[in-house]
């Protein structure tokens, strides 16, 4: 019998992420809670939303900090961006 993985809600809104000479407003989205993240090796997953030239920028970058709209400030590490997209898959920390 096949394990059911529950799937985790998505929260969206929109932040400022800060990254290698860049503090610019984004538009993010979050698999799974994150005011519920608590520091160790656990990480949630989602994307940020960028101009494209931002976005190849923010990967190469490879890291920074994003600020939910809550005020949240998370640490993000850059694992995906298409060329020419304005999207940056993302793993975020405490």
């Amino acid at each position: 019998m096949p394990m059911i993985k529950k799937k985790l809600p998505v929260f969206e809104g929109d932040g400022q992420v800060r990254f290698l000479g860049h503090d610019v407003p984004t538009r993010y989205a979050i698999e799974g809670d994150p005011a519920r993240l608590r520091q160790g090796p656990l990480r949630l997953r989602g994307g940020l939303t960028l101009t494209p030239d931002l976005a190849a920028s923010a990967f190469r970058a490879g890291e920074g900090v994003l600020t939910l709209d809550t005020g949240l400030q998370l640490r993000v590490v850059m694992v995906g961006h298409s060329e020419g997209g304005a999207e940056v898959f993302v793993e975020l920390r405490v």
